[in-house]
């Protein structure tokens, strides 16, 4: 028990300290008074997903409870953060989220070791709480570090599958399906593609989803192939960077978008590749590695050897790079 509550005073100072990050950042941007306390007092919004007793729809539903939570937090910044701009929002928006998500955390572990103290003799619980303390603390350590990647728009590690695709973007116009999605047509060896990632530099995952439906339905009802790039957890063993290439959506999340890109490419009989950069959960939400960063190299020829082989001449494809695009050039 004494060894919990060190761990829980630990997770206690994560908490209070992206806090007072959110504060501080929101002091510099000229948010006081009311517009600080409203943004602040969103840390302990809740959102409670929908009923799945009867699965038929759920889908659906969870994405209309996102989206509509999404919306709200979205709308409260651009209200108070007026004179802000859009990549400040976007940063204003992920750090309150990691401060939500701290301060959850260590509400949970501190609810399970009253629950332990009150209970004494249930020895089980407090070992289990034990056992996944150190884990879950590191975890702790390194959403804290990923407020000041935030604030200084560095990459993030789960932007390797936007930077991945940002260099084949760099010299072709960008259309934007909305305001926080971008993408460009190119053509590579007769082949024509269609890339898609969140629009950069700001602090967003976009929705890739959408975007590949749109262009599903539209001129690349036709294609050969959908390739995914993203990170993917590496097991313990593994070495960060390495690229593995395989079939399925590469996305993660709630699987809403998972479930929505898998429907409408089952629905045309189009393939659905996937290209992940292996790291751990801590890198992926920490300033990205040189191993990581390096690996996009290797990630870009992984994907033209895809198109090579599984698209014909004349035929098309959609690439999509999967990740927040934090310091990533659109």
């Amino acid at each position: 028990m004494a060894d919990i509550g060190r761990y829980l005073a630990r997770l206690k100072i994560d908490a209070d300290k992206s806090r007072e990050n959110f504060l501080e950042f929101l002091r510099r941007k000229g948010i006081a008074g009311d517009g600080q306390k409203t943004l602040i007092g969103m840390i302990r919004n809740v959102t409670i997903l929908p009923e799945n007793m009867d699965p038929v729809g759920i889908v659906n539903k969870m994405e209309l409870i996102i989206r509509t939570q999404e919306e709200h937090v979205k709308l409260k910044v651009r209200e108070i953060m007026k004179s802000a701009n859009d990549i400040e929002k976007t940063a204003a928006i992920n750090m309150l989220e990691i401060a939500s998500a701290l301060d959850m955390i260590f509400r949970v572990v501190r609810h399970f070791y009253l629950i332990t103290k009150k209970y004494p003799d249930n020895i089980y619980l407090a070992a289990q709480l034990q056992m996944i303390l150190p884990s879950i603390v590191k975890q702790a350590d390194a959403y804290l570090n990923a407020m000041d990647a935030l604030e200084k728009l560095l990459p993030l590690g789960d932007g390797v599958g936007p930077l991945v695709v940002s260099r084949w973007m760099k010299d072709c116009k960008k259309y934007e399906y909305d305001d926080e999605t971008v993408y460009s047509e190119m053509d590579y060896r007769g082949r024509r593609l269609a890339i898609i990632k969140a629009k950069g530099p700001g602090a967003t995952v976009g929705r890739v989803d959408d975007a590949l439906s749109s262009l599903l339905k539209g001129p690349y009802a036709d294609s050969s192939a959908v390739i995914m790039i993203d990170a993917a957890l590496k097991l313990e063993g593994e070495k960060s960077g390495d690229v593995a290439v395989g079939i399925g959506a590469a996305i993660g999340g709630l699987g809403v978008e998972k479930f929505k890109i898998e429907e409408i490419t089952t629905k045309l009989g189009i393939p659905l590749y996937a290209v992940i950069i292996k790291e751990s959960l801590i890198e992926a939400i920490s300033v990205m590695t040189r191993d990581i960063a390096e690996a996009a190299e290797q990630a870009r020829k992984a994907i033209l050897s895809l198109i090579e082989t599984q698209v014909p001449e004349g035929g098309k494809a959609v690439i999509i790079g999967v990740g927040n695009t934090l310091g990533v050039a659109q």
